[in-house]
């Protein structure tokens, strides 16, 4: 992979600050913003991240509030599409979890997709020690299926490694299921996942899709997470990766996913747009 050169200190900050306000006018506005890719590359790791954390404290600042992270980029068929060698990751925000919600609110997304995958929530900090295969797993109190509801505030998901990076790992919202399994009762490498759109089989795929192992996507998270100083917590889900490629859900659609001992789920997508 080629990086660019790294741009002096304070010319960092001025395309960091122009990077973060392109996405948030973006996401305020509903009008999906040019890639943000010729401010801060298509590659730039430490950059692009800068991008996420400054809009991470925007929305801290507003009142929201951190449950958990979501792991992206997982599927080898993804990366070599974006030309990257890496997953990612982004921040989950209070306000994300709709599992409450009778419908999905298609009014705050921008071009929403929509894909299956599990998700683990943790009974124990992941901050200190190995954050090894045997660590990890004895932190995930239980599991559900979830879906997550990607969006991307970049016109037509024209994106690279940089943007999506910036733009929170292109989240938008999530659904986490009822079933709650703990990982002696279910391995995640054996789930088979199979998801229709309106009764249309549109997406299969299973645990080894998400880097082999969904506790593997898990444990990078987790390890990444410390290095940067902001390490997984007790009591936080993380969305580990997706099972199967992913399908557009407009307004007014409605998605379920079959995640066999994790059971189904349900996204009925309000035929809303945005105003």
């Amino acid at each position: 992979m080629t990086h660019a050169s790294t741009p002096p200190v304070s010319t960092q900050r001025d395309v960091v600050t122009q990077a973060a306000e392109r996405l948030q006018t973006a996401a305020e506005t509903g009008v999906p913003c040019v890639p943000v890719r010729d401010l801060i590359g298509t590659d730039d790791v430490e950059l692009a991240y800068a991008v996420q954390r400054r809009l991470t404290e925007r929305r801290l600042a507003a009142g929201a509030r951190v449950v958990g992270r979501k792991i992206g980029l997982t599927s080898p068929a993804v990366q070599k599409q974006l030309g990257v060698d890496r997953p990612d990751f982004g921040v989950l925000f209070d306000d994300m979890d709709v599992s409450a919600l009778p419908e999905v609110p298609s009014e705050r997304l921008l071009q929403a997709k929509t894909e299956a995958e599990i998700a683990f929530v943790l009974g124990a900090d992941l901050a200190d020690g190995p954050l090894d295969a045997a660590q990890v797993r004895g932190a995930v109190a239980y599991a559900v299926a979830a879906l997550e509801i990607v969006d991307s505030r970049i016109a037509g998901w024209d994106i690279t490694f940089g943007d999506t990076v910036a733009d929170n790992a292109s989240s938008g919202l999530f659904i986490v299921g009822e079933r709650r399994l703990t990982l002696a009762e279910f391995e995640p490498l054996d789930v088979a996942m199979t998801m229709r759109l309106g009764g249309e089989l549109v997406s299969a795929g299973n645990g080894a899709a998400c880097l082999g192992d969904p506790l593997n996507a898990l444990a990078w998270l987790a390890r990444t997470a410390a290095e940067l100083g902001d390490p997984l917590r007790a009591g936080q889900v993380v969305l580990s990766g997706a099972l199967g490629p992913m399908v557009a859900t407009p307004p007014g659609s409605s998605v379920s996913a079959d995640l066999g001992p994790l059971g189904s789920i349900t996204a009925t997508f309000s035929g809303r747009d945005r105003a």
